[in-house]
């Protein structure tokens, strides 16, 4: 592959993770909107809390087995044979994956439907001592997990069509969920004894809508999924084989947030719900670019690792790092400059006071300072996986989960729930240290001076840009303790100053991010 070739594959990995970072822009509008009606007609009481616990199970298992492990095993396998061998060989992949999948997604939502009180009981132990509140979260688990069966299929059918290079169906179907719980809202309330039980259904029907969602789109590029169940076909039995340490990996990190949770619950009160809220906006910048980037990395990287372009691989990995950078150390220097007036904003009202801002609002700070790290994180588990290596990644979480721990139980204390964030942000820069160290021994050197140039102007437009925050701070000084709409404006005005800040910098120090998006942006306009 030659360099106009490297640079035009470069394109269609930024134009992938525009596509895949709106849809799920859209989508976390979509779930605010969601939490707005749940909160409007539901409160906050004994019967929401059973309907988030129930709702987790699913969830977490979606994690576990979903797009945490069966989309990053498939893709790589998936794309190999369209590469090396036949579509019709491809297809049968797929349709054998498909099947077996399905079976085993069967059994177990029967069995979690059967095991439901016992998972309950685990997951929530304080519910037992209320029969009415276990009772409900029971029958609501039990009417939610067949979810797990749908949601992990459409993460199969997401590995599909992302290696035919689709990804706007599959980044749009989480929106389809938030629309069907919305919708359950607003009309089935009247029609349970317990109108909770309208959300579970339109978990329920969100789910069914997701998958069907992808059909069109995967029978478009050809793909009819028949019954076949060969447990023997060797590319079934390579999934396998990279899905077990992916779904030990993501178990590791599940087992890393219920940890700090249950360190936060020592410490005094609210501080699990400062981590809560804070952790809550680090996901938009995370969901925005992180997985948008990581998305559109996996069937790029495998390509290149099927083809035997190791070359190439390293380009597009640099090129893949590069772009994360550009766009999440901004967004790492802002959240931390504006901390304090982000969640004011955003949740400073009623019950939830200045101080609990302040102190939410320093949680906000020390997770930032780690999102860097947490984003590079997408790629380097793409190029793992795209060199059918998922064990690598599970040992780094199993060490960065050691680390969190330690750091966590030594920080705890004199910086209180502060502590649990930066120790967060410290375990993830570890877990990138690790994850570049073995990628440098397996394809050699992969960051050229050209990545080291970008990261310094980079830096250099981001720390300008701060500059330009403290002046607006200088010229109109932040008040916690002002009405909301100056609050509001204050905000409004730091972030297009720095914005506009950091983008006419990048300009021109000449970064070839800002043009790559700049001609990204031409070429859309000029269709």
């Amino acid at each position: 592959m030659d360099n106009q070739s490297t640079k035009s594959e470069n394109a269609r990995v930024a134009k992938a993770a525009g596509i895949v970072g709106a849809a799920t822009l859209v989508s976390r509008v979509f779930g605010l909107l969601r939490d707005v009606v749940i909160a409007a007609f539901f409160g906050a009481n004994w019967m929401t809390d059973a309907f988030w616990v129930a709702f987790r199970i699913p969830n977490m298992l979606r994690r576990l087995l979903g797009e945490g492990s069966l989309t990053v095993s498939f893709v790589p396998v998936f794309t190999e044979y369209l590469q090396k061998k036949s579509k019709e060989q491809a297809l049968e992949l797929a349709s054998n994956a498909f099947t077996i999948l399905s079976i085993i997604l069967a059994f177990v939502s029967v069995l979690g439907i059967f095991l439901s009180p016992l998972i309950v009981g685990l997951i929530a132990p304080g519910f037992i001592s209320d029969p009415r509140q276990f009772a409900l979260a029971v029958f609501l688990n039990r009417l939610m997990f067949p979810y797990i069966f749908f949601i992990a299929l459409v993460a199969l059918c997401m590995g599909i069509l992302n290696s035919f290079r689709h990804f706007t169906a599959p980044a749009l179907s989480p929106v389809m969920l938030n629309i069907a719980m919305i919708a359950s809202a607003l009309t089935l309330r009247s029609f349970f004894a317990e109108p909770i039980t309208a959300l579970a259904v339109g978990v329920l029907v969100g789910g069914v809508l997701q998958l069907a969602m992808q059909w069109p789109v995967l029978l478009k590029f050809g793909v009819k999924i028949k019954f076949r169940c060969n447990l023997r076909h060797p590319g079934v039995r390579q999934i396998g084989l990279l899905m077990l340490p992916a779904i030990l990996g993501a178990g590791v990190t599940t087992i890393n947030v219920f940890v700090g949770t249950i360190l936060a619950s020592l410490l005094p009160g609210g501080s699990v719900t400062y981590l809560f809220y804070a952790d809550r906006i680090m996901e938009l910048p995370l969901g925005v670019f992180a997985i948008a980037i990581g998305t559109a990395t996996l069937p790029s990287f495998s390509r290149h690792v099927a083809a035997g372009n190791m070359d190439e691989l390293k380009s597009s990995i640099a090129f893949s790092l590069r772009l994360m950078l550009f766009l999440t150390i901004p967004a790492m220097v802002a959240l931390m400059a504006l901390s304090l007036p982000i969640i004011s904003v955003l949740f400073q009202r009623g019950a939830f006071d200045a101080q609990a801002a302040i102190y939410t609002g320093q949680a906000l700070f020390c997770y930032a300072l780690g999102l860097w790290a947490v984003s590079v994180l997408r790629v380097f588990i793409s190029s793992f996986y795209s060199l059918q290596d998922s064990k690598w990644p599970m040992k780094a979480a199993i060490i960065t989960l050691i680390v969190n721990v330690v750091a966590s139980v030594a920080l705890m204390f004199p910086l209180k729930h502060n502590g649990l964030a930066l120790a967060n942000s410290l375990a993830s820069m570890v877990n990138v240290i690790i994850l570049i160290i073995v990628l440098k021994k397996k394809i050699g050197i992969f960051l050229d001076r050209g990545f080291y140039v970008s990261t310094i102007k980079i830096i250099i437009s981001s720390l300008v840009m701060w500059g330009s925050i403290l002046l607006v701070d200088f010229v109109l000084p932040w008040d916690t303790q002002a009405q909301a709409k100056a609050r509001l404006i204050y905000l409004l005005v730091a972030i297009v100053t720095g914005a506009t800040t950091y983008f006419v910098c990048a300009y021109l120090l000449k970064s070839p991010e800002i043009h790559s998006i700049l001609g990204q942006i031409k070429r859309r306009f000029n269709r």
